[in-house]
């Protein structure tokens, strides 16, 4: 039996999932979730050297992860298209249910500083339908205007404490930022919990929310 062509292909599959197969990877597939960045932006994001994100980058690239354009003496890159986020949700899935390791530090760092459930997205359309809720995007105002979800207010992380008054009294308020391990959601709700306020996360970012990932 010939397996060539079909072992060409496989290897090729792999390639993807090679390019997947790093933690600063993931994180700079998150950052590029939010929106196009250059490499100068991408390092700072993740906090590593301008020369170790390129490398990463470019091995990103070639599994078909990102993709780049020249603007000047800059390289912009952006996530290939919304699948990208998909698969990435579907590996962070995986190991939620089969790495017995992730549950611990999710617990340990995680759900100990929110021990309410988080709001999926239908739940969230439907509090916001009948006018019980209210959506903060508290990621930084560049990333909210490069996308968002609609009728979401921005309210960054580090102004909300003083933007407090903004927020209605009367309705559940609703946190979400990059992801669903982004610890801005987090420090959220502690903030306006603390303040009186019934508050919650949003189970995914916006990333998920406009591929439509499943949760």
């Amino acid at each position: 039996m010939n397996n060539g062509p079909k072992r060409e292909m496989s290897d090729l599959f792999a390639r993807v999932a090679k390019a997947l197969a790093n933690g600063i990877r993931l994180e700079l597939v998150e950052a590029l979730g939010q929106g196009e960045r250059s490499v100068e932006e991408l390092g700072r994001a993740v906090g590593i050297p301008i020369a170790n994100a390129s490398h990463h980058l470019q091995v990103l690239r070639e599994g078909g992860i990102v993709a780049s354009r020249r603007e000047g003496v800059q390289i912009i890159y952006r996530l290939a298209d919304d699948e990208v986020v998909r698969l990435v949700a579907s590996i962070r899935r995986v190991a939620e249910r089969q790495i017995a390791e992730v549950e611990r530090v999710a617990r340990e760092h995680f759900s100990s500083r929110d021990g309410l459930e988080a709001v999926r997205r239908a739940d969230l359309l439907r509090l916001v339908r009948r006018g019980e809720a209210v959506v903060i995007d508290v990621r930084p105002t560049a990333e909210y205007e490069a996308g968002h979800i609609p009728g979401a207010v921005n309210i960054p992380a580090g102004e909300l404490s003083r933007r407090l008054a903004e927020l209605p009294r009367d309705k559940e308020i609703v946190a979400y930022c990059r992801g669903p391990y982004c610890v801005l959601a987090f420090d959220a709700v502690t903030t306006l919990r603390g303040a009186g306020f019934r508050a919650r996360r949003l189970k995914n970012g916006w990333p998920e929310w406009r591929a439509s990932a499943p949760e």
